[in-house]
């Protein structure tokens, strides 16, 4: 037996962590009214040459406020579940890419992929796709680590997510393969 034979393998999202998470951050958002609801479906939509982004961005922090009061209370498997989700999305947009278009240092990319991940699913996928929807110079701190923290918190413990990947930048081989 060698050591590879022992190596767990990684702990990948499920699609009802996912659904979950995607559900949370909906909900959240919807707490806040009609008017980020409307900023952030004009954000899929909009002419990036013609249109800057920015006025979703005082709703970030009162969205932050309203995610983590929704998981003030979950428990420490949920807040790993939610977490995994949040590190899978982050990794899989570390890519040069998009950080062509949203720009920043190592961190500022990071907070720029939280901004984008925050913003829902709507506008992840639409950033995925083709990252000059994404903003530039637009981030959101507190999302990145939301989960992690709450789970310190709450359990005095940060939580292994067991994925084997990182949320920071730069950490994804696929996404700088050709930078």
């Amino acid at each position: 037996m060698t050591n590879s034979d022992l190596e767990v393998p990684p702990t990948l999202p499920t699609a009802e962590e996912e659904d979950r998470f995607w559900a949370l951050v909906e909900q959240a958002w919807a707490a806040l009214g009609p008017e980020p609801a409307a900023l952030r479906r004009a954000l899929v939509g909009r002419d990036p040459a013609h249109d800057d982004g920015y006025a979703i961005d005082r709703w970030l922090d009162p969205f932050v406020a309203e995610l983590r009061r929704l998981s003030a209370d979950l428990s420490r498997t949920e807040l790993v579940a939610l977490d995994r989700v949040v590190e899978r999305k982050l990794y899989d947009i570390d890519r040069a890419d998009i950080h062509e278009i949203t720009d920043g240092s190592d961190d500022g990319f990071l907070y720029a992929r939280g901004y984008i991940v925050a913003l829902g699913r709507e506008f992840y996928e639409a950033v995925k796709a083709n990252p000059v929807t994404a903003v530039p110079d637009a981030g959101c701190e507190g999302f990145c680590y939301l989960f992690s923290h709450l789970h310190h918190e709450r359990f005095g413990d940060w939580p292994d997510t067991g994925s084997g990947i990182s949320r920071e930048s730069c950490m994804n081989p696929a996404g700088w393969a050709d930078a």
